[in-house]
């Protein structure tokens, strides 16, 4: 009966954990697409962590054509960047390729091919860039020779875990992001007021909890029990007053400098005025 060999970090338990700026670049190469292309293939750089982990930090698209069942990359153009690259942060090597849509396709085992001899054991992420019901796929899969016996049949891909860990200044880009549309850019007040609302929300969401721990209406959990208490130890000891008065100075400070940045803008605006008028007469 065939048996699955699986390879260092080709295997089911390796965890790829993709940085947002991967994600940012690749709806941005989706969009610049060109007219006839149905989606974008490209490079992923980063390095592979002690324990296994990928650590996708970059990325760059690659020229393609797709043909049927066939496809043809721009290799040249592929090795320039990858040139370019590494002058700028040699320690980030080939770990994979992605492609935009949902899941893997006809011709991703042979691109998969050409990245096996590019990198040992690369991952394939998908993005899916349409953000359906508001929220983007993004799966990594890995490739996973199956064999019997010493004879190997045939390689298949296998889906790994996927983690996404953001700041929070870049998860209100990817909060809007997922919008598709959107009237402006919120400002540093309007991030700020969305970032509290999701903290009230969570805090709401952990009272809930312990409360229904309390009451015996839900089994409790050992880990999240240990992870509320060591984050309520990190917070400041600080009595009410003291830390109502340091957040109103942190606004009032982040007010001054929203109408500092004002005057300037108002300022320069006039001055390039005034030099247009003075070129005139």
């Amino acid at each position: 009966m065939a048996a699955a060999a699986l390879v260092p970090y080709g295997s089911a338990a390796t965890t790829v954990r993709v940085h947002p700026l991967v994600i940012f670049n690749i709806c941005d190469c989706y969009v610049r697409r060109p007219d006839q292309a149905d989606r974008v293939i490209g490079t992923l750089l980063g390095s592979v962590l002690a324990d296994g982990t990928v650590d996708v930090r970059n990325s760059y698209a690659v020229p393609h054509n797709e043909f049927s069942d066939q496809v043809a990359l721009d290799i040249e153009y592929h090795h320039n960047m990858l040139m370019s690259h590494q002058k700028v942060n040699p320690k980030e090597v080939i770990v994979g390729w992605y492609s935009t849509g949902f899941g893997v396709t006809g011709g991703s085992a042979l691109i998969h091919e050409f990245y096996s001899r590019e990198a040992s054991n690369p991952v394939h992420l998908t993005v899916d860039t349409t953000f359906r019901n508001g929220e983007t796929t993004i799966k990594a899969f890995v490739s996973v020779n199956l064999s019997l016996g010493d004879q190997q049949l045939a390689a298949r891909f296998q889906e790994a875990p996927v983690e996404t860990k953001m700041a929070e200044a870049e998860r209100i880009g990817y909060d809007l992001l997922k919008s598709t549309v959107a009237d402006k850019i919120p400002s540093d007040l309007e991030g700020m007021e969305g970032s509290m609302e999701k903290l009230l929300t969570l805090i709401d969401d952990v009272y809930k909890y312990v409360h229904d721990v309390v009451e015996k209406r839900v089994v409790p959990d050992n880990n999240i029990g240990r992870f509320i208490a060591e984050t309520l130890s990190s917070l400041p000891k600080m009595s009410p007053v003291a830390f109502d008065k340091l957040v109103n100075d942190n606004l009032q400070d982040q007010l001054l400098l929203l109408y500092l940045s004002s005057i300037i803008r108002t300022q320069l605006s006039l001055a390039e005025k005034l030099n247009t008028a003075a070129q005139v007469i």
